[in-house]
């Protein structure tokens, strides 16, 4: 029986990942806006990567504990 603690853990790291992922792609486009190309890619990839696998661990967590 999964406990509302973790699916709320878990939703939250899902809504941290996202938001990760968009602070990364922001700061991208400020980068590319002051012709940093390359600095933009790194900090895009970055974000996605962090908040990618944020997001993908608390998906894990949700499906393996259930909902409440």
């Amino acid at each position: 029986m999964p406990t509302k603690w973790t699916y709320t853990v878990a939703k939250m790291l899902q809504g941290i990942g996202l938001v990760v992922i968009l602070v990364g792609v922001f700061m991208s486009m400020s980068l590319g806006f002051q012709d940093e190309g390359l600095s933009s890619m790194k900090m895009e990839f970055q974000g996605l990567m962090v908040g990618g696998s944020l997001f993908l661990a608390g998906w894990l967590l949700e499906r393996t504990a259930g909902r409440p």
